[in-house]
């Protein structure tokens, strides 16, 4: 991102659907609107071409879907992309291949804002060179592990420990959850309770229960509570009210 100004490219097949984008990012003073496309192939070639910061970008259109398209970028840096849809089903495939946000139509103003502000914070962390840590180093019965962030399916508060799960092992970190909390990639986990965060790639479906609250449910099996007070933070995650 140069110059603290986001070049941002619209991706829709809907021309309402683009002036409303278009009308909305006009009140943010930092974003430069670079190009408007209409379908996916059309957007694969600008996207190379005029290198945006961040696309806006619909998931079903003609010739090449969003989610293709997203999966196609070869540019590094690639640009973050911001799913803007009616349909809630793509959520969890769009942050498997690490979309920043899901805006689900109709969407507020004041949801949208929020998109845009978490855009912002992302590529301005980006531009300073200061990514998300990869790895932990974990010292555990007499030896020492590198574990990749990626690799974490859920931490787990311990006392004055954190318990990385990862796959069939668990590893013990000395650290709060917030300490944790704040090395993670905010993209890619997200707080769901005082106890627990999980990774989003993990997962599988969320379950309501008969007192109104909901499980998440990850892909491996394990039956996680969603406190009420971390419900907004998923739902952003989502895209979707639940």
């Amino acid at each position: 991102m140069s110059s603290s100004r986001i070049r941002t490219l619209i991706v829709d097949d809907e021309p309402v659907a683009r002036a409303r984008i278009v009308a909305l990012l006009r009140e943010e003073a930092d974003v430069d609107i670079v190009g408007e496309c209409a379908d996916g192939k059309e957007a694969a070639g600008a996207i190379d071409e005029l290198a945006p910061d961040l696309v806006f970008l619909d998931v079903q259109m003609p010739h090449l879907n969003g989610l293709e398209l997203a999966q196609s970028i070869g540019r590094r840096p690639s640009p973050a992309i911001v799913f803007v849809t009616a349909y809630e089903d793509y959520a969890l495939a769009a942050f498997e291949i690490h979309a920043l946000d899901y805006l689900l139509k109709p969407f507020s103003r004041e949801r949208f804002k929020a998109a845009v502000a978490h855009a912002r914070d992302h590529l301005a962390r980006r531009s300073a060179g200061a990514p998300p840590r990869d790895r932990l180093v974990v010292k555990s019965t007499g030896r020492i592990y590198f574990v990749r962030m990626t690799d974490i399916d859920w931490c787990e508060a311990a006392g004055n420990y954190v318990r990385l799960h990862v796959g069939s092992q668990a590893h013990l970190v000395r650290a709060t959850m917030a300490n944790l909390e704040a090395q993670l990639d905010p993209i890619r986990f997200v707080r769901i309770h005082r106890s627990a965060i999980v990774n989003v790639d993990r997962i599988q479906e969320l379950r309501s229960s008969f007192n109104g609250e909901y499980m998440v449910v990850l892909r491996e099996g394990t039956r996680l509570t969603l406190s009420r007070g971390y419900r907004d933070a998923l739902q952003t995650r989502l895209g979707r009210s639940i």
